[in-house]
C-alpha cells in the first residue's frame, strides 16, 4: 500500500486543456472519490495515475517514488473499468488469477489468493463459469476480485457501478465499503453520482471543467460548499439557488420579500440594491400549515414565499414538490411528507429556515456566506 500525490498535474490534448494544475495527496489506506459532471477530467486523472496517459506537466508520486516515466505495468496499481474488461475465453478463476500469473506467482499463492478473494466477494460458486454465464453484478464482482487478488499498492475504480441496476448498485456500494475496511488498500474512485461520493468517501475531490473546486470530508463539503457549483452538485435533490436584491434588512425575490438574518447582515455588510444568489436546500423548506413549528417561531429565523406547484413526485417516504414563484422563472424544490396531496397549479406558501441560508456571488459563484 502507498499514498498517492499529484503536484501541479496538467493534461492537454492539442489546444484543449483537459485538467489544469491538479494538486492533492491521498494518504495511505484512505478511500478518496473524484466526483463531478461528465467531461470534468476525473477519468483523465485516474488514467494518469494508472499510467495509461502521460501528464503534460506536473509530477505524480506513488509512495515516495516519482512515476512520471514509469509504465503502467510497473506502477503496482490495479484498475477496474466501467465495462469490466473480463477475458471472455477464461473462467472466473482464470480471470481472478490472471494478474498473479503474469507476475509469475507460484501455484500455491495463486490458489490461496483466488480462494480468499472469491470467498470475500461471495463468488466461490462461480469459479468454473465464463463471463457470458454471469449477471452484470457477478461480472462486476469478478472484475473487482481480479484487481484485489493482485494486492496492489493502489486500487483505481472508474465508475464501476454505473452499469448496474439501482438495487444492485446499492448492494455493491455497501460491499465495496466493507471490503475497503477489511483490506485497507489506498483507493481512488471516480463517479458522477454524488450519492456514491457521499456514502463511500473518506474525502471528496469535486471537479469541474478540469479544475478542483473543493476537497474535504463529505459532510463538511455538503454543509460548507465553497461555491455555487459545489452547492448544487452535492445533494439530492440539489440546492435551490435564486437571484435576490438586498433592500435594507430584506431580500426582494421576484416581487416577494424575505427577511435578511442579522448574522448575515453583520458579516456581509450588503449595500442597498446589491444583487446576490441565495441558496437553500429543499429539506430546509416546508409547506405552510403542515406543522406549527415554523408558524410560531421568530420571523427573523423564518421567511415565506408563495409558489405555484408545477410537478409533484411521490418518492415513498417523502414527496418532492417543484414549483415556480408567480410571474417569474425562479424554481424551488421542496420536500413534503409522503401523505401530502397537492396538484400542479396549486398555489402554496413555503416557509424557509433562514438559519440555513447560503449566499453566493452572482458573477463568480463563490460562497459569501456562511
Amino acid at each position: 500500500m502507498a499514498n498517492v500525490r499529484l503536484e501541479g498535474i496538467t493534461r492537454k490534448f492539442e489546444d484543449v486543456t483537459a485538467i489544469k494544475d491538479i494538486t492533492f495527496e491521498v494518504p495511505d489506506g484512505q478511500f478518496w472519490v473524484l466526483v463531478g459532471p461528465s467531461g470534468c477530467g476525473k477519468s483523465t486523472i485516474l488514467r494518469m495515475i494508472a499510467g495509461l496517459e502521460a501528464a503534460t506537466d506536473g509530477n505524480l508520486y506513488i509512495g515516495d517514488a516519482l512515476v512520471n516515466g514509469v509504465p503502467a505495468r510497473a506502477r503496482d496499481v490495479a484498475m477496474v473499468f466501467q465495462n469490466y474488461a473480463l477475458y471472455p475465453h477464461m473462467t472466473v478463476a482464470e480471470n481472478l488469477s490472471f494478474g498473479l500469473r503474469m507476475r509469475k506467482a507460484d501455484t500455491q499463492t495463486i490458489e490461496k489468493r483466488v480462494e480468499m478473494v472469491a470467498r470475500s466477494l461471495d463468488i466461490s460458486h462461480l469459479l468454473d463459469r465464463k463471463p457470458k454465464q454471469l449477471s452484470g453484478g457477478q461480472q462486476q464482482r469478478v472484475a473487482l476480485g481480479r484487481a484485489i487478488a493482485r494486492e496492489p499498492k493502489v486500487f483505481l475504480l472508474d465508475e464501476p457501478l454505473s452499469n448496474l441496476d439501482a438495487q444492485l448498485r446499492d448492494d455493491t456500494r455497501a460491499e465495496l465499503k466493507q471490503l475497503h475496511y477489511r483490506l485497507g488498500i489506498t483507493t481512488i474512485y471516480v463517479t458522477h453520482d454524488q450519492v456514491e461520493a457521499m456514502t463511500l468517501a473518506d474525502q471528496i475531490v469535486v471537479l469541474n471543467r478540469g479544475r478542483i473546486q473543493q476537497i474535504g470530508d463529505p459532510q463538511d463539503i455538503y454543509a460548507k460548499p465553497r461555491n455555487r457549483m459545489v452547492a448544487t452538485f452535492l445533494g439530492n435533490p440539489p440546492m435551490n439557488v435564486f437571484l435576490a436584491t438586498y433592500t435594507g434588512e430584506v431580500f426582494q425575490v421576484s416581487g416577494q420579500s424575505l427577511p435578511c438574518p442579522m448574522a448575515l447582515q453583520t458579516q456581509l455588510q450588503l449595500s442597498e440594491g446589491q444583487k446576490v444568489d441565495l441558496g437553500i436546500r429543499p429539506e430546509h423548506l416546508e409547506i405552510a400549515g403542515l406543522t406549527s413549528s415554523t408558524d410560531t417561531e421568530d420571523t427573523q429565523k423564518n421567511g415565506q414565499l408563495t409558489m405555484e406547484v408545477t410537478v409533484v413526485e411521490p418518492l415513498g417516504r417523502e414527496t418532492l414538490v417543484r414549483g415556480t414563484l408567480p410571474e417569474s422563472d425562479v424554481v424551488l424544490d421542496v420536500q413534503a411528507p409522503s401523505d401530502w396531496r397537492g396538484r400542479p397549479g396549486d398555489r402554496i406558501d413555503i416557509h424557509l429556515n433562514l438559519d440555513q441560508l447560503f449566499v453566493f456571488d452572482p458573477t463568480t459563484g463563490e460562497a459569501l456566506y456562511p
